[in-house]
């Protein structure tokens, strides 16, 4: 079953990176730098919002079962998983504002 979820997942990414490699309407390729810098771009997206969303994933599943095994302490948890969850999404959003980035050298 897992090898069959890579094979889906790289055939969804090699059809998504296919118009990076399509010619302009006057012929110029651009280099081969182009399609290299769009598929970085696209590969430092996933890789950043993966991490992100499975640090947010592990960390709410602590928290709530530290909260399920002493309900008193949640107040003491809120806190410090709310901050924890903006550092993570931070991640997220950096690496789309670096994509934006590398999109803007195309």
């Amino acid at each position: 079953m897992k090898r069959l979820g890579l094979l889906v997942c790289l055939l969804v990414a090699s059809l998504a990176i296919a118009p990076s490699f399509a010619l302009a309407a006057d012929g110029d390729t651009g280099g081969m730098w182009t399609g290299l810098i769009a598929i970085g771009a696209g590969i430092a997206i996933g890789v950043a919002v993966l991490g992100a969303a499975m640090g947010q994933g592990r960390a709410v599943a602590a928290a709530l079962e530290a909260i399920g095994r002493n309900p008193s302490a949640a107040g003491q948890l809120t806190t410090p998983l709310i901050i924890g969850l903006v550092f993570m999404e931070a991640l997220g959003i950096f690496a789309f504002v670096i994509a934006f980035f590398l999109y803007g050298k195309i």
